[in-house]
């Protein structure tokens, strides 16, 4: 008697790599983004939203810091910096993943929490960084947990930048609060409606 192969294996390779290989397609709308993701093994939606319940900060504010960051991007890096064109050289950073967070910040956040295993390329783990980053500047720097330009702000420059106001010579700092205030406000309406 011989045996029929099994699809199950397959299946369960498929189903647990689904969601985890590269961005949504359309990273300008939560709803198409909750539904890309939204298998067996990830749920974007449930883990976004533990993450607000846990520290106060809205959905729409942690998935618009997610975008303006990474675009959703796993394994999102900085561009490396070429030597005579042609010689790849280091990254301006450590920044790494969904939430591009610093080696050393990321440690620190692993350390507090207790998430050891946490991985920057994973979203439940990055969005809940996010979520615990947001609520400390929040408490350190007294930014409203809603306020998605300022919480931004302190996110890209650091507390101490914050307070310093590093970000006022940093374009890219005042270009990304904008693009993460106004996808907030675009989430925030469109998540009613999924």
């Amino acid at each position: 008697m011989t045996r029929r192969p099994t699809l199950l294996l397959p299946l369960l390779a498929v189903l647990a790599l689904s969601g985890c290989a590269s961005a949504p397609r359309n990273t300008a709308n939560s709803c198409a983004i909750f539904e890309q993701r939204s298998g067996l093994v990830t749920n974007w939606r449930r883990d976004v939203t533990r993450a607000s319940n846990e520290f106060g900060v809205p959905v729409a504010v942690l998935m618009a810091t997610i975008q303006a960051e990474s675009n959703f991007e796993p394994r999102a890096r900085p561009p490396r910096r070429w030597i005579l064109g042609f010689i790849p050289g280091k990254r301006p950073s450590t920044a790494y993943g969904f939430a591009q967070a610093l080696d050393g910040t990321w440690a620190e956040y692993q350390r507090r929490t207790g998430r050891t295993g946490a991985r920057r390329d994973r979203f439940s783990d990055a969005v809940h960084f996010i979520g615990w980053y947001h609520a400390d500047s929040h408490r350190r720097l007294g930014i409203d947990r809603g306020d998605a330009y300022r919480l931004y702000l302190a996110y890209h420059s650091g507390h101490a930048g914050f307070e310093r106001r590093v970000w006022e010579g940093r374009p890219e700092a005042l270009r990304g609060a904008r693009r993460a205030a106004d996808m907030a406000r675009r989430y925030a309406a469109q998540l009613p409606r999924c």
